[in-house]
């Protein structure tokens, strides 16, 4: 970033020391946040905001690790010049049923993710605003965008209880008036997106290190995690018998140690799922790999949007995976033929291995139709989801046969 970029981005107060970033504030209310953190800096251009977040580094938080100031350079040049017919938008639809860090920092820290609308809006020039997320922060965002006059802009709108209603396409379609499923495009948002726009969204976790980022500049944020991971991340973690916390860990960190830190018996885990329901599982022998794309890349898994569930030992695996390949199979836009007709019939496979079907050929099947579906949708749910069964069958290659022998005396509830 270039000295004039450096001048305009940093406000007079000190930056948030430690892994304590998005949570450093005490209350979620204005005064704190602006005691905290400053007050938004002088509007950056798209130029300087470009320099600082490529050598930042940050990836996108909302599943698919997009380098962030490629979205912003995605935007064509002639668009940004022309301003005022961007459209940005915050997503924080956040479908996927073991993710709770988008909901936990609008409740906590909702003013970093409206400077980050902000800064964004104000680099492109767009005058159209919108933040999309889950009921259930409804309020908490009403409140925080209540408490400033920079945000009358930003357009709130309640996110669909679906999991693909965060999918990016799915979410111009819901603002559009219709239905929130994703579409089958050739041309990317950022040219053609909501009304016909160019359209840049973010998860409103990028958001949120975007205005840091804005305040401190890309040296700080590199200050804390690794080369290919820096920054700090929101990870929701949780276990059989635990419940579910989120925590504000740095890039990089050994997922063994994020787990221990709740109070997680990793000793007592035979795997992790990493990602979600469309990520892949870690075995319990490799819990000291990192939490980056290049440690987890081995295991078919990546960060995600930062979901780590433990899988007790004495539950069995086929079960889980049966019942959560069956919940995806109902949650699909039912707009192709791989979702329509492929899901289905692999959870229905599973299914049966899961409760007692001991024919030995249901293993190669499962792997058959999970290579018909991938590749094939009109979105990516068809792909997370044959993610997820085939790191079943492959971790869990004992329980499989155990289950083809009529062994498995595992909990299946």
């Amino acid at each position: 970033m270039s000295s004039t970029a450096d001048t305009r981005l940093f406000p007079a107060v000190q930056a948030p020391v430690g892994t304590a970033r998005l949570t450093a504030a005490p209350a979620a209310d204005y005064a704190t946040h602006q005691s905290t953190f400053g007050p938004l800096p002088a509007q950056a251009d798209s130029a300087a905001l470009l320099a600082a977040l490529r050598d930042s580094g940050l990836e996108g938080r909302g599943g698919a690790g997009f380098p962030a100031w490629r979205k912003l350079a995605a935007v064509p040049a002639r668009e940004r010049a022309r301003r005022r017919r961007v459209v940005v938008i915050g997503n924080a639809a956040e479908g996927e049923p073991l993710s709770q860090k988008d909901a936990t920092l609008l409740l906590r820290s909702p003013h970093l993710v409206i400077d980050g609308l902000l800064t964004v809006a104000g680099a492109l020039g767009a005058r159209s605003v919108y933040l999309y997320a889950q009921a259930s922060v409804i309020e908490s965002a009403t409140r925080a965008l209540a408490e400033r006059a920079d945000a009358s802009a930003i357009e709130l709108r309640e996110a669909a209880d679906t999991f693909i209603s965060g999918e990016a396409s799915a979410v111009v379609n819901a603002l559009a008036g219709r239905a929130p499923i994703p579409q089958d495009r050739t041309v990317r948002l950022t040219e053609s997106g909501l009304g016909g726009r160019p359209t840049l969204l973010h998860n409103v976790e990028t958001l949120a290190h975007i205005a840091l980022i804005a305040r401190f500049g890309a040296a700080w944020f590199r200050s804390v995690g690794t080369t290919g991971d820096p920054g700090t991340r929101l990870v929701t973690v949780g276990s059989d018998g635990h419940p579910s916390r989120v925590l504000e860990v740095a890039g990089g960190s050994r997922i063994g140690d994020v787990l221990r830190f709740t109070g997680v018996d990793t000793g007592s885990l035979s795997a992790v799922l990493v990602g979600g329901y469309h990520g892949a599982w870690l075995p319990a022998y490799a819990l000291e790999a990192r939490l980056d794309r290049a440690d987890l890349a081995g295991f078919g898994a990546n960060p995600g949007a930062g979901i780590l569930m433990g899988l007790g030992e004495r539950r069995c695996p086929i079960a889980v995976a049966a019942a959560v390949a069956s919940y995806l199979a109902g949650e699909t836009a039912g707009q192709c033929g791989p979702c329509v007709n492929g899901l289905p019939a692999m959870a229905a496979v599973l299914g049966r291995l899961a409760t007692g079907d001991r024919d030995p050929g249901l293993p190669g099947e499962v792997r058959r139709l999970a290579a018909i579906v991938t590749g094939r949708g009109s979105c990516n749910h068809p792909d997370g989801t044959a993610r997820f069964v085939l790191s079943t069958l492959t971790v869990f290659a004992d329980d499989v046969t155990a289950h083809l022998n009529g062994h498995c005396r595992k909990d299946h509830r």
